[in-house]
């Protein structure tokens, strides 16, 4: 691999998507998050790994971002008539990948084998592997105490104020192996942080033992994107989240957050007037992907900025 991506959902996904367009696919390997997974239903849920999968085998619903485009519903139909939970929805055509991904879990086979086998199938040509093989959960603190993250995320809409963040199992949890060894490959020549919320898809990524170590350790530079723009995030609760955790919400604030461990940060025109505010060496550049050529262009210009810094290095 010569290119690492740490990606959420939505946001992450798009530029995964871009990363996957301009470079060969066994040049890329993408982690996604898994502290948003969880039991639902007696399902095992994985909407990261998913939304990044669906994506880039273009079966991601294009208004939602998450989810198939085509779905259907006969299953929350049925479910709500025999008064079952619905606050989760499941898409029928999505419910059969969590029943499949739970029938090998529970026979024995790991989230990583699972998730390589489903994206073969699904015609997905670079690698996705999730951060760890082990669970890791994200809790939310809020004013009545201690949430599960899909609580506070889908049940509660990102209502409740949060206070402060979690992740159950992240100190015990091993991070997946191949994962390790892409960031200690001497050919490696970037690490791409992709514009997801900082603190519910890319922090628990570098919870996990080892991986700030490994990340700091790696010789290829670390690129951020900014998952802000003009002061807003473009879909989650990126700037309230901050608001509420006491941060400033901007650009300049995320950068400061992942502090040293980027070498540099890729900031939106809107937010060039930050660019004084960042130690990180800083790229200008259009960061809001409505298209797929502006997934595609958001992707170049991340890689030049690593070509960039490693240029730097060289002199």
């Amino acid at each position: 691999m010569t290119v690492v991506a740490l990606s959420g959902g939505v946001g992450g996904a798009k530029l995964a998507l871009g990363l996957s367009r301009v470079l060969p696919p066994e040049e890329l390997l993408i982690i996604a998050n898994t502290c948003d997974d969880f039991e639902h239903l007696g399902l095992a849920i994985s909407p990261d790994i998913d939304t990044v999968m669906y994506t880039l085998a273009g079966l991601a619903n294009p208004e939602l971002g998450w989810g198939r485009d085509d779905e259907t519903w006969s299953f929350m139909e049925t479910l709500a008539s025999v008064g079952g939970e619905t606050w989760f929805q499941l898409g029928d055509r999505d419910l059969a990948v969590h029943v499949e991904r739970t029938r090998r879990q529970r026979a024995g086979e790991t989230l990583s084998a699972i998730t390589a086998d489903f994206c073969r199938r699904l015609g997905v040509a670079p690698r996705v592997l999730p951060m760890s093989d082990d669970a890791v959960r994200t809790r939310v603190r809020t004013d009545d105490g201690w949430i599960d993250f899909q609580d506070y995320f889908v049940r509660w809409r990102c209502e409740p104020v949060v206070h402060e963040l979690a992740f159950h199992g992240a100190t015990t949890a091993r991070a997946q192996p191949d994962f390790l060894a892409a960031l200690a490959d001497p050919a490696l020549t970037a690490v791409v942080i992709c514009p997801s919320n900082p603190f519910i898809s890319i922090e628990p990524i570098l919870a996990l033992p080892a991986v700030r170590a490994a990340l700091t350790d790696c010789t290829a530079p670390v690129v951020a994107v900014s998952p802000i723009i003009g002061g807003r995030a473009i879909k989650g609760p990126t700037v309230k989240m901050m608001a509420e955790l006491g941060l400033t919400p901007s650009s300049s604030g995320v950068a400061r957050r992942y502090g040293d461990l980027i070498d540099g940060y890729v900031v939106d025109y809107a937010d060039m007037d930050q660019v004084g505010q960042i130690s990180a060496k800083v790229t200008l550049g259009q960061t809001l992907m409505t298209t797929l050529a502006d997934r595609e262009a958001l992707a170049r210009t991340v890689l030049q900025a690593a070509a960039v810094l490693t240029d730097t290095r060289r002199k």
